[in-house]
């Protein structure tokens, strides 16, 4: 694997995250935002939960179409335009995670911003994935 997983145990436990991720792969791809954009370019979803499946979904498809996996990814960028929501909604995000990318957290951050590009997205995600 090109990436290693590190949490050191005197740090609070990471809950669908990883506190660093150590890459050793030979390509990087770096995964432009990605939000709930369907394939003719509409904001989709109603909800926080719906529009982050979707986001999540755009992404993965992008890195498969690179050549990568979600266990490839190393690092993620959540931007959410209410961190409330996003804090309230964290068990199902949490879930949607594990369903479509698995239990290799990457390193991760959610930062709370006033708006997104598409002013119905709730959620964007960006990333980099190593790759061997």
């Amino acid at each position: 694997m090109p990436l290693d997983r590190i949490n050191p145990p005197h740090l609070s436990p990471p809950t669908g995250f990883s506190h660093a991720v150590a890459a050793t792969g030979i390509r990087l791809v770096f995964l432009a935002g990605q939000t709930a954009l369907d394939g003719d370019g509409k904001v989709v979803g109603d909800t926080l939960p719906a529009q982050f499946r979707t986001a999540l979904t755009n992404l993965l498809a992008a890195l498969a179409a690179a050549g990568g996996t979600p266990a490839d990814l190393a690092r993620v960028t959540v931007y959410a335009t209410d961190i409330a929501a996003y804090r309230i909604h964290a068990r199902e995000l949490g879930r949607i995670w594990r369903e479509l990318a698995g239990r290799d957290y990457p390193a991760m951050a959610v930062i709370g911003t006033t708006r997104l590009w598409d002013e119905q997205a709730m959620v964007e995600l960006d990333g980099t994935a190593v790759l061997s």
